[in-house]
C-alpha cells in the first residue's frame, strides 16, 4: 500500500509538471489553431538559461531570466516566423514549427554537448517523510508550483481583458478582429506564456532525482503531447486532466515494471501513448475537446 501511495503522489507530481507543457501546446492552439511542434525547444531553451546563469545570479534570480528569456524566444519565433505564414494552411505551419524545434534544438544541444547541467534548485536530493511514505521535495515544490500557475492561468483566462480575447479569437478570429481584438497580439502573447510555462517544466524535469538539464531533457516535452491530445488540443482543463492522467500511468506502469516483464522493458514510457490511442479510439477530439475541431 505505501509503493502504491508513493507512486500515486510522484504520478499525480509529474503528471501536473506534464499539464504546464500541455497547457502550452493548448494555448498556442487556441490563439493560432497551430499544433506546435517547437515546444519542446523552449523547454530546453528555458532550462538552458537557468542552468547556465545560475552561478552567478543565484538560483531564483536565474529562475526568473530563464522564464522570461523563454517568453522572449517564443514571441520572437511567433514575430519573426509564425506570423510571415499566417493565413498559410494550418498543416503547412505545423511543419513550420517542427523546422523551427529542429533549429533551436541543434543550437542548443550543441551549446550543451556532453555535459549534464545542474539548475541550482534549493530542494537538493532532500526528501519528505509521512509516516511510512516517503517522497522527494522536489516532487512536492513541483505539484505546489504547477498548482499555483495553473490556477493563476485559469483565472487570467477567465476574467481578465487578456482572457477574453483569447477566448474570443479562438472562437470566431474574423468576428474577434472585426470587434477590436488584435490577432497579432493574442497570437504573441500565447507564444510568451506557453514558453514561460515550459521554462518552469523544465526545471522540474531536471532536478532530483534526475541528474540534470541534458541534450535529452526536450524529449520529455513529447510525454506532455498525448496529455494534450487526449485532453483535447482546445480544451485548457482537457490539458490539466490529460496532464494528471500520463503522470500517475507512466508512474504506476515504471513502478510496477516488475510484475509486467511479460510487457517488455521499457512499458512505463510507451503507456501514456497507449493510454492516448485508447481514449482517442473511443472519443476522437479528447476527453474534452469539441467535437468539430480541425485536427493537424
Amino acid at each position: 500500500m505505501t509503493t502504491f501511495v508513493e507512486l500515486l503522489l510522484g504520478g499525480l507530481s509529474m503528471g501536473s509538471v506534464y499539464a504546464l507543457i500541455a497547457l502550452g501546446f493548448v494555448v498556442i492552439f487556441k490563439a493560432t489553431e497551430v499544433v506546435n511542434f517547437a515546444h519542446a525547444s523552449l523547454l530546453l531553451a528555458g532550462g538552458y538559461v537557468t542552468a547556465v546563469l545560475h552561478d552567478d545570479l543565484g538560483f531564483w534570480p536565474a529562475l526568473a531570466v530563464g522564464i522570461a528569456g523563454a517568453a522572449v524566444v517564443g514571441s520572437a519565433v511567433e514575430y519573426t516566423v509564425m506570423r510571415r505564414y499566417r493565413g498559410s494552411d494550418h498543416s503547412v505551419l505545423a511543419i513550420v514549427t517542427i523546422g523551427v524545434d529542429i533549429l533551436l534544438t541543434t543550437e542548443l544541444t550543441r551549446r550543451i554537448g556532453t555535459d549534464v547541467l545542474a539548475l541550482g534548485d534549493p530542494w537538493g536530493d532532500k526528501l519528505l517523510t509521512i509516516g511510512d511514505i516517503t517522497i522527494a521535495q522536489t516532487r512536492v515544490a513541483a505539484f505546489v508550483a504547477a498548482a499555483l500557475l495553473i490556477t493563476a492561468f485559469l483565472l487570467a483566462f477567465r476574467f481578465t481583458t487578456w482572457g477574453v480575447a483569447m477566448r474570443a479569437a479562438a472562437e470566431n478570429p474574423q468576428t474577434a478582429a472585426l470587434m477590436g481584438v488584435r490577432l497579432g497580439r493574442v497570437s504573441l502573447s500565447a507564444w510568451a506564456v506557453a514558453g514561460s510555462l515550459a521554462a518552469v517544466a523544465a526545471l522540474f524535469l531536471t532536478v532530483f532525482p534526475t541528474p540534470g538539464l541534458e541534450r535529452a531533457t526536450s524529449l520529455a516535452a513529447l510525454k506532455a503531447f498525448p496529455a494534450a491530445i487526449l485532453g483535447g488540443l482546445d480544451s485548457t482543463t482537457g490539458a490539466l486532466a490529460g496532464g494528471l492522467i500520463v503522470g500517475v500511468t507512466e508512474s504506476f506502469a515504471t513502478g510496477y515494471q516488475s510484475d509486467l516483464t511479460f510487457l517488455g522493458r521499457g512499458f512505463g514510457d510507451l503507456a501514456p501513448y497507449l493510454v492516448m490511442v485508447v481514449v482517442l479510439l473511443i472519443r476522437p477530439a479528447g476527453l474534452f475537446g469539441t467535437k468539430e475541431l480541425a485536427r493537424v
